[in-house]
């Protein structure tokens, strides 16, 4: 498979004004993007990020528009204002996300609902008839929480498993050949974000608190440490795929034993 290449591509990235998106932006402008056009609920983190952007790449190499991933036509805005202004739409990431079990229903709806109206607006349309080149992009972000069990955030946990199954699901081979649009996610480790630092107050209550000390046995990284092996995962993993990036060490694939051939452990 030839890696696809960053260099003169378009990509925006949603939930792009701070923590993981921010850093994902930087290293999409260092591997020479044409432009990243920054989708954030946060219009003061996003004039931020676009003055970062302008000192350390030059001017008109980003955008920022205020959106709300949860809101389909907000969503397909961005998708539209990126067209014209530069042409082309090649990359999605699909960043935006929360963790508030405390608020499940909107935690849901963003990290959920928002990533399938990417999918949605950037495989059946504007990824698909837009892409520069003979291929785009769509990378959604799951989460270790994808992998195992965690008593502490089960409603998080819910809406990272469903992007891990969507993800398998768009990414099979048939709606890649109709497209020419590969889906593929990541499953970050404990990032040091205001995600992972900000939690407190956020679960189902004091009793799902006892389970927070797990977290502690995790391996941390720094967004600096993850976000380049982010570039080269989108440059090079097949769609359908999901790949963990944890302690700062390169992306492992993570893959769902084989229902056929795994062994069967009946209930006696």
């Amino acid at each position: 498979m030839v890696s696809f290449n960053i260099k003169g591509k378009v990509a925006i990235v949603t939930g792009g004004a701070s923590g993981l998106g921010l850093h994902y932006a930087l290293e999409l402008l260092k591997k020479q993007a044409k432009a990243v056009v920054i989708a954030d609920v946060s219009a003061e983190l996003g004039r931020k990020a676009i003055e970062q952007f302008e000192r350390e790449f030059g001017a008109k190499k980003a955008i920022f528009i205020k959106a709300d991933v949860t809101d389909y036509n907000q969503f397909e805005n961005v998708f539209k204002t990126t067209i014209s202004t530069f042409q082309n739409v090649d990359i999605l990431i699909n960043n935006a996300g929360i963790f508030n079990d405390s608020i499940w229903q909107q935690e849901i709806a963003i990290n959920l609902n928002g990533t399938i109206n990417g999918v949605l607006l950037g495989l059946e349309n504007y990824i698909k008839n837009f892409k520069s080149g003979d291929e785009g992009l769509i990378l959604n972000i799951s989460s270790i929480a994808a992998t195992a069990p965690y008593g502490l955030m089960p409603g998080y946990v819910a809406t990272k498993f469903a992007i891990h199954g969507l993800t398998l699901s768009w990414g099979v081979l048939e709606h890649y050949n109709r497209t020419k649009v590969r889906v593929v996610a990541i499953a970050p480790g404990l990032t040091v974000t205001p995600l992972l630092t900000e939690s407190a107050n956020k679960t189902f209550g004091p009793d799902y608190e006892r389970f927070a000390d797990l977290l502690t046995t995790l391996p941390l990284q720094s967004p600096e440490d993850m976000a380049p092996h982010v570039m080269t995962i989108l440059e090079k993993a097949p769609s359908g795929t999901m790949w963990i990036l944890e302690g700062g060490e390169p992306p492992y694939q993570f893959k769902i034993p084989d229902r056929f051939t795994a062994p069967k452990i009946f209930l006696k």
